[in-house]
């Protein structure tokens, strides 16, 4: 899998990128993830990328010209399966969607800055639209550094085993039942007597249990359906 990021501060995105799981599939060939600096299109002596906005708001916008003439270039040399934009009214991240995004073969990613971008863009060149939550930061690098972590653990040989991700938070739809380790015991506090018997039935049976009462709990609005 390829993916390529499109930003005007593409230091954001170095550590996010280059350390643990997806730092090491990176360096395992598992996934090819390029950061791509808008400003290499900039216009003028500044490299500039961005202008104001026509109307009474304040905000610089992202212009159309860099953006197009990148996506351009990096769409001469391969077929992309997506092209998707960091947005805050976007469709909701899930893991559902960062299943499906990880069985793809070529996603480009556009990191808004400032105001946000040409709508333009948005019209005739995004195909899918993603955000991280109801709220706004400075750029799409952190949403966009979240969406990516969350696709590439997905991929085989991402994690040293590949079942782990099958038992994390909503890929069932459900949370996670609490998870513990050793000492058994600690401070008078102990480890739940099933998970000591060594009985897999009785286990994932103390499990199921588990992730429904804690969504009950936490999450019902994931239960609706």
């Amino acid at each position: 899998m390829r993916i390529d990021i499109i930003t005007v501060v593409p230091e954001l995105l170095e550590s996010p990128l280059g350390h643990s799981i997806v730092g090491r599939a990176i360096k395992k060939g598992v996934v090819e993830i390029y950061v791509h600096n808008l400003r290499k299109y900039g216009i003028g002596p500044r490299q500039n990328v961005d202008d104001y906005n026509y109307g009474p708001d304040a905000g610089m916008v992202i212009r159309i010209e860099p953006v197009y003439q990148m996506i351009e270039e990096l769409k001469a040399e391969r077929d992309y399966d997506e092209i998707i934009y960091m947005s805050p009214d976007g469709e909701r991240l899930t893991q559902p969607i960062a299943n499906e995004l990880s069985l793809k073969g070529n996603i480009i990613i556009l990191c808004g800055h400032y105001k946000g971008i040409d709508h333009r863009i948005r019209e005739h060149i995004i195909t899918r639209e993603i955000s991280v939550g109801d709220y706004v930061v400075s750029g799409g690098e952190i949403p966009a550094a979240l969406l990516t972590d969350a696709i590439v653990r997905l991929i085989p040989g991402a994690l040293s085993d590949e079942t782990s991700a099958l038992s994390d938070c909503f890929q069932d739809e459900l949370l996670s039942p609490p998870i513990y380790t050793r000492p058994a015991e600690f401070n008078g506090w102990k480890v739940p007597e099933v998970l000591l018997s060594g009985n897999p039935k009785l286990i994932q049976a103390w499990q199921d249990e588990q992730a429904l009462e804690r969504t009950k709990l936490l999450r019902p609005e994931l239960l609706k359906d």
